[in-house]
């Protein structure tokens, strides 16, 4: 056989890799077509898991939505006026762990589309005008830090100047460490708002979402006048490992997840996805009528 010229050789490859990319453009399939389901690991195609509000048809499992996908679920069409939303949380500390706390806020408010880990505003639920408030997972891990406080805090008072019913859905992992003692603050001045409200006789309704962690549980996530979770949630204030590792001994099956707080009285009922939005119009009717 004889040899070939360099420029013959690479002409060569070149040939062939356009006729692998033709055959492979022919075959070419879009990315995320396919999620596995984090529960049970089956392979769910992806325009049928959002068609089915993101629960796995197999298990039941409950992908998290954002706050832009829960507005939607629960709120009739283009009813939603949204408040405060160029509100953002301020680096005053000038805190720096293995980036700038000014850097990871930028780069949430990239990932989230949003300036804070939560959104408010009013809308209507089947009709009954509402304040709502909805946690945004991806936005650092839906923290509290003062932007949430200061967000939860003026959805509570609009409730309380329209004479209207509150509802909250939670995601978080609690509060904000970047921002210090203040983050912690927010538990307080959260609480006194919601204060003020049950002065006033209207309702406060908390749906709680996977999941739904330290100062946020432990300030406005538990104490709505009607708590609801969606199935299998984690809900808590310590996690199970640092609490396991704490006392030294081996927590119960399922332990702070939402069948667990059900039979022990700390939530009142739970609820799958698809019958959230009637759940909730029947509760806000039972208050509001």
């Amino acid at each position: 056989m004889g040899k070939i010229s360099i420029h013959e050789w690479f002409s060569k490859k070149q040939k062939e890799k356009q006729q692998q990319n033709s055959s492979s453009e022919k075959l070419n399939i879009p990315d995320n077509l396919w999620i596995k389901c984090v529960s049970c690991k089956t392979a769910l195609y992806a325009k049928e898991l959002k068609e089915n509000l993101n629960v796995c048809p197999k298990c039941g499992y409950h992908f998290k939505l954002s706050a832009l996908e829960r507005i939607n679920l629960l709120i009739d069409g283009g009813s939603f006026k949204e408040l405060s939303p160029t509100l953002k949380a301020t680096d005053f500390l000038g805190f720096f762990d293995s980036k700038p706390y000014a850097k990871r806020i930028e780069d949430a408010i990239l990932k989230s589309s949003l300036n804070e880990a939560i959104v408010i505003g009013e809308g209507l639920i089947e009709n009954i005008k509402t304040s709502l408030g909805v946690m945004e997972f991806s936005f650092m891990g839906g923290s509290m830090g003062s932007g949430v406080g200061e967000k939860f805090t003026r959805m509570i008072e609009h409730s309380i100047e329209n004479k209207i019913p509150a509802v909250v859905v939670t995601a978080s992992g609690g509060a904000r460490m970047q921002e210090g003692i203040m983050s912690l603050m927010q538990m307080a001045k959260v609480s006194a708002a919601l204060g003020r409200l049950r002065e006033t006789g209207l309702p406060y309704i908390v749906v709680l979402t996977d999941p739904t962690t330290g100062g946020t549980t432990a300030s406005f996530a538990m104490l709505g006048d009607i708590q609801i979770a969606e199935p299998e949630a984690l809900i808590g204030f310590a996690g199970p490992r640092v609490i396991e590792q704490t006392i030294r001994q081996k927590l119960p099956k399922k332990f702070q997840r939402s069948e667990f707080l059900l039979e022990h009285g700390m939530i009142d009922l739970i609820c799958e996805r698809k019958n959230l939005k009637g759940t909730l119009s029947k509760i806000l009717k039972f208050f509001v009528e």
